[in-house]
C-alpha cells in the first residue's frame, strides 16, 4: 500500500509517515518498480501499534523501546503511564484553579491580572499559619474580592477560612455572586463554607442571597436559609422552622425567629396554627420543645393552648405550660 493511501484510510498524515520512517519507527518494508514506498500488512500492524501506544502518552522513543526490545513490561508501562496522567492532571486542575480565581475578579487590563496573582500567590501558601496572616494583611478591592471567595470555598482550615470570612464582610457585597453559585456546588465543603461567608457578611444582600436556599436538600445550607429567611419575615419560612424545632435541630434559633415572626412581623396566626398542628403528632421530647416555642408568640389562642398542655401526660411539657401561663 503506497503513502497516500496508508494516509487516507488511517488519518495519519503523509507528513509523520515519512517522519517515522526517517527515524525508523515505522519503515515501509518494500518499494514499487518506480521507488515509492510500499507498506506490507506487517507495516501497518506496526504503524497501528505506533498510534495506540501514542494514543496513551508515550513519547516516539519510548514506544520504539517497547516494540523492539523487552525494557517495558505491559502492566509497568501502564502503571508508569498512569502516574503521570495524575500527575498531568494534577497540574491542569492547578491551572484551572488558578485561572478561576483569576476570571474572578474581573480583569481588564494585564495589570490588574499580574495585582490578582500577587495577592492569590501567598493565600496559596501550604502553611495555614502563613494564609492567615496574610489574609489579614490584605487590603482587598471589591474587584478582588471573588477572586479572594474562590480562595475561601478551597480553604481546609476552618481557622483560616473564619479570617477570609472577616476579611470578605470587610470588602461588602463583591463577593456575593460567587458564594451564591457555591450554593448549587455538588462539593459539600463548597457549599459549606459559601453559608458561613454569607452569614458573617450578613448585609441585606447576602441575607436575601442565603435565604433563597431554604429548600436546599442539604441541611447544612437549609437550617442557616430558614433561619435566614424567618428573620427576614417570609412567612414561607413557617412550617420549615417548626420542623427544626420538632426535630430538635437548631430549635432554639428556630423558637426564637418563630416568635420575632409573629411580634414584629404579623404572622402570628400562621406561627400558631403551624405549632398546634405540630403538638397533635409529636413525641414527649417534640412536644416540651413546641410548648417552649410558643413563649413569645402572642394572643389568646396560645392561652389556650398553653391550658391544654397543663393536662399532658408528660410532665415535663405539664411543668413548661404552666411555667408560660404564669408568665403571661
Amino acid at each position: 500500500m503506497l503513502i497516500g493511501e496508508v494516509a487516507q484510510q488511517s488519518g495519519i498524515s503523509a507528513r509523520m509517515l515519512r517522519h517515522y520512517d526517517r527515524i525508523g519507527l515505522v519503515r515501509p518494508s518494500g518499494r514499487t518498480a518506480g521507488g515509492y514506498r510500499d507498506y506490507s500488512d506487517d507495516d501497518l500492524r506496526r504503524l497501528f501499534h505506533v498510534e495506540g501506544l501514542r494514543s496513551l502518552g508515550l513519547g516516539l522513543q519510548e514506544i520504539a523501546e517497547v516494540l523492539d526490545g523487552d525494557r517495558f513490561s505491559p502492566a509497568s508501562l501502564v502503571e508508569e503511564l498512569i502516574a503521570a496522567t495524575r500527575e498531568r492532571l494534577e497540574r491542569e486542575q492547578e491551572l484551572l484553579r488558578r485561572l478561576s480565581w483569576v476570571r474572578a475578579s474581573e480583569p481588564r487590563a494585564w495589570s490588574d491580572v499580574l495585582r490578582t496573582i500577587g495577592m492569590l500567590r501567598g493565600l496559596d501558601s501550604g502553611d495555614p499559619r502563613l494564609r492567615q496572616r496574610l489574609a489579614l494583611q490584605l487590603s482587598v478591592e471589591g474587584a478582588d474580592a471573588a477572586a479572594l471567595a474562590e480562595v475561601l470555598l478551597e480553604e481546609p482550615e476552618a481557622n483560616v477560612a473564619g479570617t477570609f470570612d472577616w476579611v470578605l464582610a470587610q470588602t461588602g457585597d463583591h463577593s456575593i455572586d460567587v458564594l451564591v453559585t457555591a450554593l448549587s456546588s455538588d462539593d459539600a465543603h463548597r457549599r459549606r463554607r459559601a453559608v458561613a461567608a454569607l452569614t458573617k457578611i450578613s448585609s441585606p444582600a447576602a441575607t436575601a442571597a442565603l435565604a433563597e436556599a431554604h429548600r436546599h436538600p442539604d441541611p447544612q445550607v437549609r437550617v442557616p436559609a430558614l433561619l435566614a429567611r424567618g428573620g427576614l419575615g417570609q412567612p414561607d419560612a413557617v412550617d420549615g422552622l417548626v420542623r427544626l424545632v420538632v426535630d430538635g435541630d437548631h430549635d432554639v434559633d428556630a423558637a426564637d425567629v418563630l416568635g420575632a415572626l409573629a411580634t414584629r412581623h404579623g404572622h402570628a396566626d400562621r406561627v400558631v396554627d403551624a405549632l398546634a398542628a405540630a403538638l397533635t403528632a409529636a413525641d414527649a421530647p417534640a412536644r416540651r420543645r413546641l410548648v417552649a416555642a410558643l413563649a413569645d408568640v402572642p394572643g389568646p389562642r396560645v392561652a389556650e393552648i398553653l391550658t391544654a398542655c397543663t393536662h399532658d401526660p408528660d410532665p415535663g411539657v405539664a411543668h413548661t405550660a404552666r411555667y408560660l401561663l404564669g408568665r403571661r
